[in-house]
């Protein structure tokens, strides 16, 4: 015969594994939903397809870490946009910190069907303005990548970044308006002063 205690712990088993059944449901709706935000977030952070991927995968471990939080999210779109967010970031400042330590350049690998010389131009102004985006301010630059570049609605932003949406557009409008001035500063002529 089973013992009370037996039968007692294998009911808190069975109950355990069906409470986690719709946490484990609502975590795979989730990344199922929002996974391409995921990636396009973090490739947006690191500008290379293989880092991204790299990001990605750190993304749905953290999205299982704390798959238990997930229950009482109201926006699940911006908690894994969230989560995407702090992923890529963190591996960027730990790039950039590995990147001053080495003081190595890769290599891009050009495509046989492009130009040289156009695949040169693209690249040199990717890398120009890759630098001036770069050069913002974290409290601009976050809001423009996330609200221009990859095109999230400025409440989503808001809630990644934990700022009012109000913040985040005149802070996209800020750095667009400190692009263009670099950008304009770079065309203009040598000797020639802006008055």
């Amino acid at each position: 015969m089973i013992s009370e205690s037996a039968m007692a712990s294998e009911a808190l088993k069975l109950t355990q594994k069906a409470l986690a059944q719709p946490q484990d449901d609502l975590l795979e709706s989730a990344v199922c939903d929002h996974a391409r935000l995921g990636d396009r977030i973090a490739y947006s952070v690191l500008r290379n397809p293989a880092d991204a991927e790299d990001a990605t995968q750190e993304i749905f471990l953290r999205a299982l870490r704390y798959r238990k939080k997930l229950a009482g999210i109201h926006d699940h779109k911006a908690w894994f946009a969230k989560i995407a967010w702090r992923v890529a970031v963190e591996r960027r400042n730990g790039m950039v910190k590995t990147a001053a330590r080495t003081e190595e350049a890769g290599e891009t690998l050009v495509s046989p069907g492009h130009a040289a010389d156009r695949v040169l131009l693209d690249q040199e102004r990717n890398a120009v303005l890759d630098r001036l985006i770069a050069g913002l301010p974290d409290s601009l630059r976050d809001p423009l990548v996330l609200s221009t570049m990859e095109e999230i609605a400025p409440r989503e932003v808001a809630l990644m970044l934990g700022i009012s949406e109000a913040a985040v557009r005149s802070r996209s409008f800020r750095a667009r308006e400190i692009l263009r001035d670099k950008l304009l500063a770079l065309k203009r002529p040598k000797g020639v002063n802006h008055a």
